[in-house]
């Protein structure tokens, strides 16, 4: 399993959560290195509802078994559809993508800075769909809005995760997706 340290020293990190798999191999690593991550469930691109919902409740099931705290944030999809307005035609990694998740995450280091939270981080950066610098430029651009939070770079897609990732989904028999989340994903 991978060796972390957090950037900050910390042992504890808010941990944006976009799904169960992407989700399960990162929680364990961190609880394998004696951090211990609070999961923020905020996902208002998910579409339709229904799908929003399965993803939550495969999600809560998998944070609940490790008893793990486990943040449920507003599921407000006409607003998402508002912010990334104009770009319902980019392609996938375009710059729908980049507003999403800047909305994301900057939704979470506001979090993070009301409850406490000095750390955070995502597990878009676990999925090879997602481009890694997109979400690391959102990251950066969220914590920057919040003075004493920081945003943690981690390529979640290395040192054994997805491989893991694989075995957990197995293991939980977990719902696994097959888009990204938007209606505009499944093109």
């Amino acid at each position: 399993m991978l060796e972390l340290h957090t950037p900050n020293g910390e042992d504890r990190v808010l941990l944006h959560s976009c799904c169960a798999p992407c989700s399960s191999a990162i929680i364990e690593c961190l609880l394998s290195n004696r951090i211990r991550p609070t999961i923020f469930y905020f996902n208002p691109n998910i579409f339709p509802e229904k799908e929003y919902l399965i993803r939550k409740a495969e999600n809560l099931r998998y944070v609940e078994s490790l008893h793990l705290d486990f943040i449920d944030a507003d599921y407000d999809h006409t607003h998402w559809l508002e912010t990334i307005k104009g770009l319902e035609r980019e392609p996938e990694r375009g710059g729908r993508c980049l507003k999403c998740f800047y909305y994301r995450l900057e939704e979470t280091a506001c979090y993070a800075v009301a409850n406490g939270f000095t750390l955070f981080t995502t597990t878009l950066a676990s999925s090879r769909w997602k481009n890694l610098e997109q979400i690391n430029e959102a990251g950066r651009k969220a914590a920057a809005l919040y003075p004493g939070t920081l945003f943690w770079e981690q390529n979640w897609r290395k040192g054994g995760l997805s491989e893991r990732r694989n075995e957990i989904i197995k293991e939980y028999q977990f719902y696994n997706q097959q888009y990204c989340g938007c209606e505009f994903s499944f093109r």
